[in-house]
Order: C-alpha cells, then structure tokens, then sequence
C-alpha cells in the first residue's frame, strides 16, 4: 500500500485529530507502520470504535470500511480533477512542511505550479472599510506583479479583495479554505474561486471532500495560509478576530508579519496596531513587503530543492522577456528607471521579471537597483554567443 492510501485510511480512524495522527506517526515512524500496529496501543483518547475500524483494516486491508473509503476519495478526486498532495511527495510546498505538524495530505484544485511561488498571505476584517478593501486590492495588485502568489482564505472582506487585487495585477493567487475544495464557501465567492482557477490559481484545503464548513475547521484553515506563505500582511482587523490568530502563527511559523496602520479611530485599525506593538512589520507600500523579503528569496535560491534552477544559465528555452533583461542588465548595476528606459518596458512587468530572475540565482537587488549573479553573468555571455 503507498503511502497517500495508507495516509488517508489512517486519518480515517474515528476521532483521529491531526496531533493523535504525528503522534502514531512519529512513533511507529508512517501511516503504513501505524496501521499495523496492535489496536490497544493506539491513544488511550479515541474511541472503541477506532480500534475496531483498526482490527477489521488489518484483517482484510482495502476491502475494510477504512481502504475502501481511501479507494473512493481517490477515485473522487481523480474524478473531480482534484490533486492530492501528500507531505512526502516532492510537489508539497516546501515552507508549508517546515511547520509544526502540517496537514498529512493537501487536496488541491487548479493548477498545482502555483503552490511553488513565493507566496504572501494577506488576511483581514470581513466587514472592513473602504479604505481597508481599497488596499488590499492595491497592495496584492502590486505584489502579483512582483511575481509574488497571494494567499488568502476566500471569505468576504479582506480576502475577497486581496484575491481581485492578484488577478488584476495578472498573477496567481492561492485560496485556502475550510471546507473541501468542492464545498466552496461562502456561496457569494463562488465566480471568485472559478476566476482564480481561470487565471491559473489553486484552491487549497487538508479537509476531505464534501466537508461542510464548520467553525473549527477555520483555525485549521489559518494555519496553512501562513504556512504556505513568507510572510502575512494584516490589512484591517478588530483586536479579537481570526485574522489575528493567523498573524500570531505566523509569527509562531518563524515568518514575517506585516501590517497596515490606520486612524487611531478605526476599531477596524486596533488590530494593525496591536501586531505592530508586537513585533510586526509597519508597511506603507507593497515595496516596503518587497524590499524586506529580499534577503528571504535569496537564501531560498540558495538551498537545494527550493526554486532553485541550476542549469538555468544554459537554457535554450529562456523567454525573450528574461534575454531582453539580462541583455540590459549588462555588466553595471542598473535601477528600475533605466531598465524601463532601455527596454521599454512597464515597471510592473519588469519587477515580476527581475523578481523570477532573482529566484533563478541570475539577479541580486543592491540599495536603488539591480545587478547581475556570477550566473547572471555566464548567461549573459552564453546570450552574447
């Protein structure tokens, strides 16, 4: 039995949390060994009935109440075209891994490159402002064009804007949700989610499918928005809201958190305010958000596995776009304002380029301006050839 089908019969056990689900895990060291294991030492916390599903699973294997419900959610899913990521496969977002006790398995709907961008969550209040959903649009339009995916959980408000900010900026952004990807939630968000899988996105969830939303699945939900992300921004928030605790675990995630201030006399402002008090990023503009995760993007270059691209300096297929930049990149360094000049190209555009370059080792940002790796350099002689 592989190790997704072993993984979803496990999490099928009545009353399996995803802590009980590590803890089998990491004491008998897989979902296939914690299957065969005795029904008594399982945790004294689930119920009768999870060692008699166990019992039976290991007397007739798939054809027992827990292998033929993973049978079926698998055909479900190949049905429905919804991938499903297990946290060994290579595909598995590799920040996302980095947490504590991550989901088991991811189901994902749309296209799955787009769990490998650099993502920036953004959360915020349902009922915020105008001025609140005003930038959250902007900030994520920005960002997407800057190559960054935007992250969000596709709820009314904040969410909502943020996700019509990344398409508008003609990037990918990635909706995480509560529910299973073929429950879509809220039912007003509907046309949002078929035009983020339109435009190439991904719509996220640890939950099976058919799962209703449920007030605890939420919290599940938070985690894996920050998780997946380098960094939160918080847009608008009330001192106590959802938003919140998905700003705090991502500080808990060891990821950065940003955060828009507002009038000291916007409640919807307090919870900005009460992040930044608390160790949060002040931002201004989506270039602050940029600017302080350079130094992030470049030592995710630098580690083995994570968009990094070692042949890329002799990659026939490179697009025109990336040769026109390293063409004017040149031997000097050279600021947004030049290359606009000299290529002819928008700001926006040539942001998201420089950006991918960057991820590819080919491209280093210095204070007003960018230069080319030694990499950067071999292309460009590679080009000249």
């Amino acid at each position: 039995m592989d190790a997704l089908t072993a993984t979803l019969a496990l999490m099928r056990l009545e009353g399996l949390g995803i802590g009980s689900y590590w803890q089998l895990v990491e004491r008998f060291g897989s979902a296939c060994a914690a299957l065969q294991q005795p029904p008594e030492s399982l945790s004294r916390k689930l119920p009768d009935r999870a060692r008699t599903q166990l019992a039976e699973f290991q007397r007739i294997e798939l054809d027992s109440e827990l292998g033929q419900w993973a049978l079926a959610e698998r055909q479900r899913c190949a049905e429905e075209c919804v991938y499903l990521l297990h946290c060994e496969d290579d595909n598995y977002p590799a920040l996302l891994k980095e947490i504590s006790r991550p989901p088991p398995i991811l189901y994902v709907s749309g296209a799955i490159d787009a769990l490998a961008l650099p993502q920036i969550a953004m959360v915020g209040a349902r009922r915020a402002t105008r001025a609140g959903l005003d930038n959250a649009e902007a900030f994520a339009a920005d960002l997407a064009a800057a190559g960054f995916g935007i992250t969000s959980g596709l709820a009314l408000g904040v969410d909502a804007a943020a996700h019509r900010g990344a398409l508008k900026g003609g990037g990918k952004t990635i909706a995480v949700l509560g529910t299973g990807v073929d429950r879509l939630y809220p039912l007003r968000n509907v046309v949002l989610a078929e035009e983020i899988l339109a435009a190439d996105g991904a719509i996220v969830s640890e939950m099976p499918l058919g799962t209703a939303p449920e007030a605890g699945n939420f919290p599940r939900r938070n985690r894996i928005i920050s998780g997946l992300s380098l960094g939160t921004l918080l847009v608008e928030a009330a001192v106590r809201s959802g938003s919140l605790i998905t700003a705090r675990l991502a500080l808990e995630q060891n990821r950065e958190v940003f955060a828009i201030p507002g009038s000291i006399h916007n409640p919807m402002a307090r919870g900005c305010h009460h992040m930044i008090k608390h160790g949060a990023n002040l931002v201004e503009t989506s270039d602050d958000i940029v600017q302080h995760l350079h130094g992030f993007l470049e030592g995710m270059v630098r580690q083995p596995g994570l968009f990094e691209n070692t042949d890329v300096a002799l990659d026939p297929n490179m697009p025109d776009e990336q040769r026109q930049l390293i063409r004017a990149l040149g031997s000097d360094p050279r600021s947004i304002e030049q290359l606009a000049r000299d290529t002819g190209g928008d700001a926006g555009d040539l942001m998201a380029g420089l950006l991918q370059l960057e991820l590819e080792g080919l491209v280093e940002q210095l204070p007003g301006g960018y230069q080319l790796t030694g990499s950067g350099a071999k292309t460009l002689t590679a080009l000249a050839e």
